[in-house]
């Protein structure tokens, strides 16, 4: 195979051929069962290329967290490291260092207290790092529980978290206390925390840039609840914070805002590298502030191929090249680099935010604390916000619509999700189409509900 080409023996005696005349081309693609006999490489490749034109384009995934684009010398590290499994760590024993070494540069990076012997684990994204930092809560609750009797444990946080709070509850039978959202509040508050915990809490969730509208739980009040609590009435219940979202954003952007390990009952933190963090997919990270946060009964010591190696994951192998990735993005940019980066995506999205406020159209849901802008529509109209998405799909947008859950089900939200390679020029040209689709489903439907006009009598039309 040459350029794009086959040999003859592809061809049937015809001589070099372009790849789409291959027979290939004229039969239908297997789908449901493994083909008798393969095909020559770079048919497979350009049957499965054309067929993922169908996808929408990533850049244009205004919903998505996830990055979409690193630069051409972290793809060559990516590249370069594809083959390499992170569990052969005797094999790999500079990629194992290098996975300390980012441990350890995020937990300073929240604010982890000097000397704390802090710890932590990449997982395949902060869903693994939710129910793995959970987990250790649980069992450090049944220790706490042991000799006491029988208890039911639970725990505390709202609706607006990620469905992988409940897939924890349930999958590690844990009684979930979800806090339901309301029309005027979106997530969750110290007294709606008080009215939920006891002495069977295991933990209380809180969220830094919740998935349905990208707010920030107010941490250091539900801290100052728990603290109080802990003096008062000896409950020590730790938080997790889930900061997949905002994690490689506040510690630039606003580093003075107490929501990490400098808050005492806060005991461990996710982060996902491949929002915020500027990695593709899929990377999460698990940060606990202390050893004894993680009780021990839950690190596997495995002798693998040559080492024995401890292990806290709900996987087991997985690649090195995202771990690679963060380090080189931790290397490349350093905090000026992110803290330029997070301001230039918060700046597109105030603009983005001011733009649709001042249209008359729509109401964004509060000042951002993080690069996502969450609106709805201002006014009852004619056409829903689900008809406004699916417009704009023709425009290549995919803008999602959603409501919100429990007493706020009735609105409907639209949101933004401002990443790096969203630039100014890119939101001028949204808020342009967003306004042109508007319009176009407003007269639409004016017209649709006028009433028709008879001709008048005696007049023919031909």
């Amino acid at each position: 195979m040459v350029s794009g080409k086959v040999e003859v023996s592809d061809t049937g005696g015809k001589g070099v051929s372009p790849t789409y005349s291959l027979r290939y081309f004229r039969e239908s693609v297997p789908k449901y069962e493994i083909p008798a006999e393969g095909m020559p490489a770079q048919a497979a490749y350009q049957l499965v290329h054309d067929e993922m034109n169908l996808d929408g384009n990533a850049a244009f995934d205004l919903g998505s967290f996830t990055t979409t684009w690193m630069e051409p010398e972290a793809e060559r590290l990516i590249m370069e490291n594809l083959g390499k499994n992170f569990i052969d760590r005797f094999e790999y024993p500079q990629t194992a260092e290098i996975h300390q070494r980012i441990v350890n540069m995020l937990a300073r990076l929240f604010n982890a207290p000097p000397g704390a012997a802090f710890c932590g684990t990449a997982t395949a994204g902060s869903s693994e790092a939710i129910q793995l930092g959970l987990l250790a809560h649980k069992w450090t609750w049944k220790k706490k529980r042991a000799g006491r009797g029988p208890g039911q444990p639970n725990i505390v946080f709202g609706a607006d978290a990620h469905v992988c709070w409940d897939k924890f509850a349930r999958y590690f039978e844990v009684e979930p206390r979800i806090i339901p959202m309301e029309k005027d509040r979106f997530i969750i508050d110290a007294a709606s925390v008080r009215t939920r915990i006891d002495e069977n809490t295991i933990a209380v969730g809180a969220v830094m840039g919740t998935t349905f509208t990208g707010a920030c739980e107010p941490v250091s009040e539900i801290n100052d609840l728990l603290v109080r609590v802990r003096e008062e009435k000896g409950w020590d219940i730790p938080i997790h914070v889930d900061a997949a979202s905002a994690g490689f954003v506040l510690p630039f952007t606003d580093p003075g805002r107490e929501w990490d390990f400098r808050l005492a009952q806060v005991r461990s933190i996710n982060v996902s590298g491949h929002k915020f963090g500027l990695v593709y997919p899929g990377l999460g990270w698990l940060i606990f502030k202390d050893r004894s946060d993680l009780p021990g009964d839950l690190v596997f010591y495995v002798n693998y191929l040559g080492d024995t190696m401890p292990t806290y994951t709900l996987n087991f192998s997985r690649g090195s090249d995202m771990i690679l990735a963060q380090y080189y993005n931790l290397l490349r940019l350093g905090r000026a680099g992110y803290r330029t980066v997070m301001d230039n995506c918060l700046a597109n999205a105030g603009y983005l935010a001011g733009r649709l406020d001042g249209s008359g159209k729509f109401e964004v849901l509060g000042a951002p604390d993080l690069p996502i802008v969450t609106f709805r529509f201002k006014e009852d109209t004619r056409f829903t916000p689900f008809e406004l998405a699916q417009k704009l799909r023709e425009r290549g947008w995919m803008l999602p619509a959603y409501n919100l859950p429990d007493n706020a089900g009735d609105i409907t939200v639209m949101r933004v999700v401002v990443r790096e390679t969203f630039s100014r020029d890119m939101a001028e040209n949204l808020f342009s189409d967003i306004m042109t689709v508007y319009n176009i489903l407003d007269r639409t439907e004016r017209e649709r509900l006028e009433p028709t006009i008879s001709p008048r009598r005696g007049h023919h039309t031909t």
